[in-house]
């Protein structure tokens, strides 16, 4: 691996310090010095703290922001990526030609970015000569291809393996294939034809067409085939490219499939399960997969483990690149315990023994299968006082005391897991309706729909959630089912995540704990009486005014795996996580309380940047399993360092609020508070977690 810190002259040496005691030659240039001495001369992150007068957890947030600005490029020779355990693990588990696992646990770029990346590097040395390369779609697919050049390949072929799909997405069939060819100077042949057609009399009549009839003939001469691997989730590729949809028929037909590839379901072994798009499809089948020499998947993500497990077992894949979280993640589904580098226990000294590390998590369930609709169940049990179904699905809930006339309506909404959000936000001066979904997963269209016109009264509805890709998708639709009804719809993400990309992409950043300070200040805007377009107002407000990070020490485990979504090592901890079991964004030694404490801070008031005299609410929020006891330590130095600054706690909460089921970490999160702000928050809410009389 080389680093290499970016280029410029340092400054001459000087005598003296500046007032914030930082040796005063290091000036501005703070960020490409940490990174000189880490990279080019191996100090470590203590001998910096000394060198340059700052905290250990500085010169880490130094580091982390010296990645995510460019200034150092860091890169790994692809026959590393070979050699880890997991990858070495994965080939001779499932008989793989070649694995390639991405150690994109860190970094602070979007999973995609990492993915493709590295299969990019994986591309460059697998791709010939006189190759004919199928090529599938979706998000992995694309990131790889735009991140691929290689030239000097002649007489190469790139077909598109699918007909084409809608265009309202970047990852297309035609996209991909067309970004491939690009990239390696190939020549490409694409499906003059549409991925799903109506009825098998109009596919049958395609098929004669002398151009489509050519192009799928191309598939045939495959000898190399690259595509991702698409899970059942809201979210998946699945849903955006209109090979699965919310119609009964649909989910009845495919209840047994755990993923699909280039469009055809598959179940947990591989086998391909029938339903309505049999006979639909124009594009290369399963059996033509299976038949391909080499058979690249590039996929990654916890929600694909089993998807990818599928494929595995189905023989459709023999060359695999992922990341280590997710190669993990499919050996230990198919009973497989690995530890991987980074992680690996140590040995107790002097013994030879080494310290177990937790494989399987134990849990109060029944079925997994039924464990959010029993939790749902027992909720509106407890809480009857508070909510109840929008009709008989407990997908769909609404407040007794909340929806009434000439009121906007609030609908919130999010996957299952993060208890007591989101339907513990459910009541009189907050949210008037939830739509739940599966764990970590979008409610479908259906119920938000059923929650927007149960509150609608006449003054319209506002839609807030967390910015995820299936969130989005689906509430988007549930707006356009309402507006076709007359109902006015507006819509505010939530983006309060700083780790999971930068400011200058705060758009793209992820909703975490701080959804709870935006649906109090939302709710309260709404149970004022105040019109649509002030109440939206006032969301985005909130929402732009609040930070949070996340500290994981343990993964969370899902009730159907009861396995760790990821490995951390005994002395290990992820900065940066997000409430799906994403990792973060920086893996490090753990570190005190304190100092855990002024990392997370640093990183919230280098954006925020509050001047003497401001104030702030503050949210310590437990991710599942750690104990009050520990917030209540992690909150006293976070006051302790607002102090210093200048900065008041005005209002404050601690305990579980956004929880990543039985994660055990912790978050942080502060909303910049003015006048107006301050009042909102302080509006008399009664729900089941959130009450201020």
């Amino acid at each position: 691996m080389a680093a290499k810190a970016g280029t410029g002259t340092a400054p001459a040496a000087v005598s003296g310090r500046s007032d914030s005691g930082i040796p005063l030659r290091f000036g501005d240039d703070l960020l490409l010095w940490a990174s000189w001495l880490y990279y080019e001369e191996g100090l470590t992150q203590s001998d910096i703290a000394r060198i340059i007068g700052v905290s250990r957890a500085s010169v880490i947030s130094y580091l982390a922001d010296a990645r995510t600005r460019g200034i150092v490029n860091i890169a790994i020779e692809t026959a590393k990526l070979r050699s880890l355990s997991i990858a070495k693990a994965l080939q001779e588990h499932f008989g793989l030609k070649d694995c390639l696992v991405i150690p994109g646990e860190g970094g602070g770029r979007n999973p995609f970015e990492s993915l493709g990346s590295g299969g990019a590097q994986a591309l460059r040395s697998i791709f010939k000569p006189g190759d004919t390369i199928g090529v599938g779609w979706g998000r992995s697919v694309l990131a790889a291809a735009e991140r691929l050049s290689v030239d000097g390949l002649q007489d190469v072929r790139v077909v598109q393996a699918t007909g084409s799909t809608s265009a309202h997405v970047p990852y297309t069939p035609a996209a991909c294939a067309t970004a491939m060819a690009t990239a390696i100077r190939a020549e490409c042949i694409p499906i003059s034809a549409p991925a799903i057609v109506s009825r098998r009399e109009l596919r049958d009549m395609l098929l004669q067409e002398t151009p489509v009839r050519e192009q799928l003939a191309s598939l045939e001469e495959l000898n190399r085939i690259v595509f991702g691997i698409a899970s059942l989730r809201p979210n998946s590729t699945l849903y955006s490219s209109g090979f699965l949809n919310d119609n009964p028929q649909f989910r009845d037909a495919y209840a047994g499939a755990v993923g699909a590839i280039a469009g055809h379901y598959i179940d947990d072994m591989g086998r391909k399960v029938d339903g309505p798009l049999d006979g639909r499809i124009i594009g290369i089948s399963l059996e033509q997969i299976a038949s391909t020499p080499q058979r690249i998947a590039i996929a990654s993500g916890i929600d694909k483990v089993p998807a990818i497990l599928a494929a595995l077992r189905g023989g459709f894949v023999n060359v695999l690149i992922t990341d280590a979280v997710t190669g993990a993640g499919i050996l230990s589904a198919d009973g497989r315990d690995i530890q991987t580098a980074h992680a690996a226990a140590p040995q107790a000294s002097g013994t030879g023994t080494a310290v177990l590390v937790r494989s399987s998590v134990k849990k109060f369930l029944n079925a997994p299968d039924d464990a959010v609709d029993e939790a749902l169940e027992g909720a509106v049990t407890e809480h009857a006082a508070f909510l109840r179904p929008v009709r008989e699905s407990n997908r769909a809930l609404i407040a007794r005391n909340g929806p009434r006339e000439g009121k906007v309506g609030l609908v919130i909404g999010g996957g299952s897991g993060h208890d007591p959000c989101f339907l513990g936000y459910v009541g009189r001066g907050m949210a008037d309706a939830v739509a739940i979904g599966n764990v970590f997963a979008s409610p479908p269209p259906g119920p938000i729909f059923d929650c927007t016109r149960a509150v609608n009264r006449g003054a319209g509805v506002l839609h807030l959630f967390g910015n995820y890709s299936g969130d989005v998708m689906n509430f988007e639709m549930a707006a356009e089912m309402a507006q076709m009804e007359g109902i006015e719809v507006s819509t505010v993400v939530t983006t309060d995540d700083i780790a999971s990309s930068g400011a200058e992409d705060r758009s793209g950043r992820r909703g975490v704990a701080g959804n709870i300070f935006v649906f109090k200040v939302a709710g309260a805007a709404c149970d004022r009486m105040l019109p649509l377009p002030q109440v939206e107002s006032l969301a985005r407000k909130a929402n732009r005014r609040t930070y949070t990070v996340g500290v994981a020490l343990e993964s969370c485990s899902l009730p159907e795996t009861r396995r760790p979504l990821f490995t951390l090592g005994d002395g290990e901890m992820e900065v940066g996580v997000g409430v799906h079991g994403e990792p973060g964004v920086l893996r490090q030694s753990v570190e005190t309380a304190d100092d855990t404490a002024d990392l997370v801070v640093d990183r919230i008031l280098s954006e925020m940047d509050p001047a003497r005299g401001d104030e702030v609410a503050l949210l310590l929020n437990s991710l599942g399993s750690t104990p009050l006891m520990e917030l209540y330590i992690i909150g006293r130095r976070v006051r302790q360092r607002l102090k210093a600054r200048g900065v008041s706690v005005a209002r404050s909460w601690a305990g579980h609020y956004c929880t990543s089921l039985d994660m055990v970490g912790m978050s942080v999160t502060m909303m910049h508070l003015d006048e107006q702000l301050r009042d909102l928050l302080d509006h008399p809410s009664d729900t089941p977690a959130f009450r201020i009389a």
